[in-house]
């Protein structure tokens, strides 16, 4: 019998890369949290839904950009999502500090140390966050994955 070899589709595309990964999904969640921000300043009310448009900003430059089908790519997009929400909600908390203090932001951004960030976001932490940013963190995982190609069908 002359069989001809199968060939095998690899998991992962030509021209993955995870520093492009990387790099793309921490500008999305930069600009998720500085849109989140804005938004939660000017309505004066935080909108938790926007931690769902940072999740998916994120998780879609992560696939964009990375091109990775292995779950490196989805566990990236799922920390940056998370990273993004807590960055906007930190960034929105000293956006209203400016304001109530007559400061300028940069000033207000000059002096935040990480223990005190950690502070302002546990202090203004509330049970809705933790849905929200679980969204997020799931829209991080599951958009960031270029999907895997399919296997070979056996004697195609």
């Amino acid at each position: 019998m002359n069989e001809e070899p199968q060939t095998v589709t690899p998991l992962t595309p030509e021209g993955h890369s995870l520093p492009a990964a990387l790099v793309a999904g921490s500008v999305a969640a930069a600009a998720g949290a500085m849109v989140w921000a804005a938004v939660t300043v000017f309505t004066g009310m935080q909108i938790g839904w926007m931690a769902v448009g940072v999740g998916f900003l994120v998780g879609f430059a992560v696939r964009r950009f990375g091109k990775g089908a292995d779950p490196t790519f989805q566990i990236l997009g799922a920390v940056l999502s998370l990273v993004g929400c807590l960055a906007g909600n930190l960034l929105a908390v000293c956006a209203f500090a400016s304001r109530q203090q007559d400061v300028p932001l940069m000033s207000v951004l000059a002096g935040l140390t990480p223990g005190l960030a950690v502070q302002l976001i546990v202090k203004t932490f509330s049970g809705m966050d933790l849905l929200f940013y679980g969204i997020a963190v799931y829209e991080g995982y599951s958009f960031s994955r270029v999907p895997a190609a399919p296997p070979p069908v056996a004697g195609a």
